[in-house]
């Protein structure tokens, strides 16, 4: 999958994500206020607030599909990132906002009787939101992609406070009416949770994080295995939205001259390139492998 593709089908699948999301605003909105629940009226609002983080991500993605330039020489991948950390702390507000609402709720005891079709709209949201996490956690593995994966945690996220807001609003319409509420307090700390795991990844990839152990051994036996290479020194890489960046310092043959050496780096780059679609630059050190030298480094 080439690089325009790749970001053809990230589009794709937000562009998805938005539009569902805006038909179960709607729905829950009008289900909520014509079926008497504040619970339905207050999972509508928080999908409003879904769409304008999807909207702020669609926006990252058009700014990190930029090409590097002399400004940004590693390109503009890391507004990807940025997105998820703001997607993130959306997430923690919808969760103190929902617990907010169910401690006074419970402190006032200003519970409401619910009609069936607020029963109704909250499991149609539980069974599209599972649904569009799904699509979009498969295609944000695939493309490695941030900001998808934040927004896959947003629409699981939705879908365990639609499940909150059923079982409250399913209470209530059976006679139960605090269950609303204590349903929605305990929903807000599986919130919080995804919020943090979200924002956590996206802190990791701003502070440029090493890559997953498994990228490292996989690349590490592949250029182990070129002619010419005796053995990778070093592998450093960070990630820059959709793809890593790779630093290799690798031990060759000290009788090489410049141009041997600079053609099995060429190799090394052009393999990795193969093996892993992923990887959008690599750069290559190459030392002595006959003695022993020092790494200069301020960091």
């Amino acid at each position: 999958m080439d690089r325009l593709e790749r970001f053809s089908l990230a589009d794709r699948v937000i562009a998805i994500g938005f539009w569902f999301n805006t038909v179960l605003m709607i729905v829950k909105l009008l289900a909520g206020y014509f079926g008497h629940s504040e619970a339905v009226v207050a999972d509508g609002v928080e999908s409003a607030s879904d769409s304008v983080a999807i909207l702020s991500t669609l926006i990252a993605l058009k700014i990190g599909r930029r090409p590097f330039d002399a400004s940004h020489p590693y390109g503009h991948g890391k507004s990807e990132s940025i997105a998820a950390a703001l997607i993130s702390l959306a997430i923690f507000a919808a969760g103190g906002g929902i617990l907010y609402k169910a401690t006074h709720t419970l402190i006032d005891r200003d519970f409401m009787v619910p009609e069936f079709m607020a029963v109704l709209a909250a499991l149609v949201t539980i069974v599209t939101k599972e649904w569009l996490f799904r699509y979009t956690r498969t295609v944000s593995k695939a493309l490695g992609s941030p900001a998808l994966e934040a927004i896959s945690r947003d629409h699981r996220k939705d879908a365990i406070t639609s499940i909150a807001t059923l079982i409250g609003v399913g209470g209530a319409y059976l006679g139960v009416p605090q269950m609303d509420p204590l349903a929605a307090g305990l929903t807000a700390f599986f919130i919080f949770h995804i919020g943090w795991t979200t924002f956590r990844g996206a802190a990791h990839d701003l502070m440029d994080g090493q890559p997953p152990e498994e990228l490292i051994s996989a690349v590490t036996a592949i250029v182990e295995g070129v002619p010419g290479v005796e053995h990778v020194h070093e592998i450093r890489g960070r990630r820059s939205g959709q793809y890593m960046i790779l630093d290799l310092k690798l031990d060759m043959d000290p009788e090489m001259t410049v141009k041997e050496s600079h053609s099995i780096a060429v190799m090394v780059k052009r393999l990795i390139f193969e093996r892993f679609p992923n990887v959008g630059d690599v750069m290559i050190h190459v030392n002595p492998h006959d003695e022993e030298h020092e790494d200069l480094i301020r960091l």
